[in-house]
């Protein structure tokens, strides 16, 4: 599991513009049970996703696809995530 957050690289403007074309991209992996959550960040200077793959290198591939990648809208930061502890209702999120 990898918690990705991003930080928007252009001003609002392109973020604005490439985000059907972004929303559309999370769609896909979402339907691929990829994606367990995504949004913005408060105050709106990036986001989050959270991915359910094994390997960082899918993460990275995934987000090669990412409008808001491949505009350089955004840069990412990348976090392994080992969940140890967790609420019952969250155990169907993991691998």
């Amino acid at each position: 599991m990898f918690l990705v957050l991003t930080t928007y690289a252009k001003g609002m403007e392109e973020v604005d513009k490439f985000l059907p074309a972004h929303s559309a991209f999370l769609d896909k992996y979402y339907a691929q049970k990829k994606i367990i959550f995504s949004g913005r960040r408060n105050p709106r200077v990036g986001g989050a996703i959270l991915f359910r793959v094994e390997t960082e290198d899918e993460v990275k591939a995934i987000l090669a696809e990412d409008p808001f990648r491949v505009n350089g809208i955004t840069e990412c930061e990348y976090y392994e995530i080992i969940p140890t502890k967790y609420d019952d209702e969250f155990a169907g999120f993991l691998l």
